[in-house]
């Protein structure tokens, strides 16, 4: 073990963050494994030295989940590993998710003082550091309060309903995940990359879930196995709703339907659950042309645009319509992208495709955009300056323009209230539906957001939860049953 850290003297010391290893680009390019390496013993220690355990921490007020950030840290600096894991599982139960795809850039870490003057500490680090540690030394699993006799339906297995899941395992509840896909996870497995954060990791969590008693059941698409309401008549007590948005959006203009388009949802997941990458040990090809563009600005963008490096394009554009500033992404994501050789075009947007040979995609027309003012969400509005149109040669195109939810449970549960766009409408400091004893959180009701953000509104419905069933009232407004397709 090393010997512990001074804490830092010097000015330059105290306000710059410890830097992490990462994959060369030149050699993470050519394949999928983790491209950040995490923090070494060494490295961690003097990252933790930095943290001033400030009396009164705006960081915690940052994280949406509320781990005590200088608590874990403190207990870093001790080299009391273990202790600090429990002291962020005390609110977190994914640490090592979210330590990798967290963006605490722009939560945690924006709170930090020390970032007034220099970097703030390198808190996400921090916790991956003492997540893997765990994971190493094997899963360690709390001491768990004897069943209380009510039971809870979870229904989809991503970042918001495992958060639920564990938060009610750990307060003596059966809870019960229903799973549509073959492995748990939602987003963290179909939708980020195996260079970004490894199914290992995702699966360890998971597997950590199930140890807090939680039954996890894959391939049990709720709508259609069993109604909201069937699940209450197989003694259920209460339901919590976290499906996500895993409906694509698309562009709607002309030539959106030659081949070679994809939408970046069945990119991903051709990629990540099917293991595209891996062919043809895993029988799931996926045709990527030479010259490919991705269209948007987020983290999905990013990530579909590196993937397609990984799988041969020899040129990777990604085309958004505003410019580098207003991107959505992860600052350290589009480092990444860059350093890997991947172009941005700013202020460019698609108007139509252009078809080739049998049928698929050979060009992208486009309008340059220019900025104007904010708009009511704070975003620069932009325009098209008339005369702009350039073609671009493409032959293989990602649409990454966001997602909605899918409509299954909303169009199966009578008396849910959703908005025009199918989310659901809940309450937003306790997750609770226009149904009695239904709740929901994470993408199903905010539209897409971050993992930590999904986590932090399953951490809201589960109190709500327990505090609702701790005396449970009669049920009032049920949903009405509908037939199932199995009962069809």
């Amino acid at each position: 073990m090393p010997k512990p850290v001074e804490e830092p003297t010097k000015m330059q010391n105290r306000f710059q963050a410890v830097s992490m290893h990462s994959q060369e680009p030149k050699t993470r390019i050519q394949n999928f494994k983790e491209v950040a390496q995490g923090y070494t013993e060494e490295q961690a220690l003097a990252e933790a030295s930095r943290c001033l355990t400030c009396p009164s921490p705006q960081c915690v007020k940052g994280c949406p989940v509320s781990v005590d950030i200088p608590a874990f840290i403190k207990l870093i600096k001790e080299q009391k590993y273990s202790d600090a894991i429990r002291k962020v599982k005390e609110k977190n139960s994914l640490p090592a998710i979210c330590g990798r795809v967290c963006p605490q850039e722009q939560q945690c870490q924006k709170q930090c003082v020390l970032g007034k003057k220099g970097d703030p500490v390198s808190i996400g680090r921090l916790e991956r550091f003492v997540a893997d540690f765990e994971l190493k030394k094997r899963l360690n699993v709390p001491e768990l309060p004897a069943l209380n006799g009510k039971k809870v339906a979870v229904i989809g297995a991503g970042p918001a309903g495992l958060t639920v899941a564990a938060d009610l395992a750990k307060r003596g509840y059966k809870v019960v995940v229903f799973e549509a896909l073959h492995v748990a996870g939602g987003v963290l497995v179909y939708g980020i990359p195996e260079f970004r954060l490894p199914k290992k990791i995702v699966q360890a969590e998971v597997d950590y879930i199930k140890q807090l008693g939680v039954d996890v059941r894959t391939d049990a698409l709720i709508g259609r196995l069993f109604t909201v309401e069937e699940l209450f008549e197989k003694g259920f007590d209460a339901v919590f709703i976290g499906t996500g948005a895993g409906l694509p959006r698309f562009l709607n203009i002309p030539g959106e339907n030659l081949g070679g388009i994809y939408s970046a949802n069945e990119f991903l997941i051709r990629v990540n659950l099917l293991k595209s990458y891996k062919f043809p040990e895993f029988k799931t090809p996926i045709r990527i042309g030479k010259n490919v563009v991705v269209i948007g600005g987020g983290n999905v963008a990013l990530d579909s645009a590196r993937c397609a490096l990984r799988l041969g394009a020899e040129h990777v554009c990604i085309a958004y319509r505003r410019s580098r500033e207003e991107m959505p992404a992860r600052l350290e994501e589009i480092a990444h992208a860059e350093e890997e050789g991947i172009v941005c075009k700013f202020l460019a947007s698609p108007t139509r495709f252009l078809g080739g040979e049998k049928g698929n995609v050979k060009g992208m027309e486009f309008l340059t955009m220019e900025l104007g003012e904010p708009d009511a969400s704070g975003r620069r509005t932009v325009t098209p300056i008339e005369g702009s149109e350039t073609v671009m040669d493409v032959d293989t195109v990602i649409v990454a323009i966001g997602r909605t939810p899918n409509p299954i449970i909303q169009s199966t549960t009578d008396g849910l209230k959703t908005t025009s766009r199918g989310i659901i409408v809940t309450k937003s400091e306790t997750g609770q539906t226009s149904l009695e004893a239904v709740y929901a959180g994470g993408d199903i009701a905010t539209e897409e957001a971050t993992v930590i953000s999904a986590m932090g509104s399953g951490k809201k419905a589960a109190q709500s939860i327990h505090e609702y069933l701790k005396n449970k009232p009669q049920r009032k407004n049920a949903p009405t049953p509908k037939p199932t397709l199995k009962s069809r």
